[in-house]
């Protein structure tokens, strides 16, 4: 049966409340669909780090796991299942989003088939990859039939980027149709200034700052961030600031091996990232592999220019030369040498950095991107 375009949906979104792409992704498109009058519920082990509960038609229903002697490790999954098929035969979801499809579409999956037994109607499943469900757990042949199955028998299916959508194609051989919709970032509003910013990390006004926010994972390839850095360290106005959502100690070593503890700063757990990229000067990432590279548009959005790795779905969004640079993986030296040409080149800083910022608020907008997973969840809806 045909939807009117202007029904409100009840939406369940399930995905992992930790500091990372997926979880900021999740949450802006909740908050987002709330803001616009649907209603919104969150299903997850604890409330999404960004996410305001109180806020108007947003719901947090908590999955309850508990530890059992039978069980050698807790099981999420079946938990899982269980309060999604409580959600909806209480509030009647037209569609479930699941971020991820190992375990999440999984358990969706299962509360499907439970929920038929019941003769409860179910939600369209619409399964959302980020990335790792494919570049690493897929290729993984003890988890590989389960996320194509899950890919598979979900509803619809949508990919962060056009990169992620051909690894997903190439690695798991599916022919499922998948639509790329691409991540977006809303800039938060400055709440505190530049050089109080600056003072509080023992930075000087005249310090070119460089930025990277990473949850510190192997593929982020942090070595070469930091090699970058011992490159430049003739320039002592050069400083990495790193807002680390991981373990930093393991490269603690490496740092003082280089000899760049003066150079390198790092918070842990930052929920307030805008005020620290507003006091940076750019941005920089060295990532082997990045379905998409979240940090860089979050960047790009407070008009700061990036130097990254040419890999993934970056180049989607990030344009070499107009919004920074972009560099082959591993490519230290030269990352090393335009690092050092834009610490000596205000304007030219300026000028990518107004090009990052209306690249990023144009093409990739809450507003843009969150209505076209809105009329994706009506195609869904329609063609059932």
């Amino acid at each position: 049966m045909l939807i009117s375009k202007n029904k409100i949906l009840k939406i369940g979104i399930i995905c992992y409340p930790s500091v990372g792409g997926s979880g900021i992704v999740a949450t802006g498109l909740g908050s987002e669909l709330a803001r616009l009058g649907h209603q919104v519920h969150f299903i997850s082990y604890e409330p999404p780090f960004a996410l305001n509960i109180g806020d108007k038609n947003i719901f947090f229903h908590r999955v309850v796991f508990n530890s059992y002697e039978l069980f050698k490790y807790p099981d999420y999954t079946l938990p899982l299942a269980v309060k999604i098929v409580d959600v909806n035969t209480k509030y009647k979801l037209d569609i479930l989003h699941v971020h991820y499809a190992v375990p999440h579409a999984t358990a969706a999956l299962l509360a499907k088939d439970i929920s038929e037994t019941q003769k409860i109607k179910f939600p369209n499943i619409i399964t959302t990859l980020h990335g790792t469900d494919i570049t690493l757990l897929a290729r993984d042949k003890t988890l590989m039939p389960a996320i194509k199955f899950s890919i598979e028998s979900s509803c619809g299916v949508t990919a962060v980027s056009e990169s992620l959508k051909n690894d997903t194609i190439k690695v798991l051989k599916t022919k499922k149709d998948i639509k790329v919709i691409h991540n977006f970032y809303n800039p938060k509003k400055i709440t505190k200034n530049k050089n109080t910013i600056r003072k509080s990390l023992g930075l000087k006004e005249d310090d070119f700052v460089v930025i990277h926010l990473s949850n510190m994972r192997k593929v982020k390839r942090i070595p070469d961030l930091l090699a970058i850095m011992s490159k430049v360290k003739s320039n002592n106005k050069i400083k990495l600031l790193i807002l680390a959502g991981g373990d930093s100690e393991q490269y603690i070593p490496m740092i003082k091996k280089l000899g760049i503890e003066k150079q390198i700063i790092i918070k842990k757990n930052v929920l307030d990232i805008e005020n620290y990229i507003n006091a940076s000067d750019i941005g920089m990432y060295t990532s082997g592999e990045e379905s998409f590279g979240m940090g860089i548009l979050e960047t790009m959005a407070y008009g700061k220019p990036v130097l990254a790795t040419r890999t993934g779905g970056i180049g989607e969004f990030m344009q070499n030369s107009k919004t920074g640079y972009l560099f082959k993986v591993g490519d230290i030296n030269n990352f090393a040498k335009k690092l050092l040409i834009l610490s000596k080149d205000e304007a030219l800083v300026k000028k990518l950095g107004e090009n990052a910022c209306t690249i990023a608020k144009t093409g990739f907008s809450g507003e843009k991107i969150v209505e076209k997973y809105i009329e994706y969840y009506r195609r869904i809806i329609n063609l059932k």
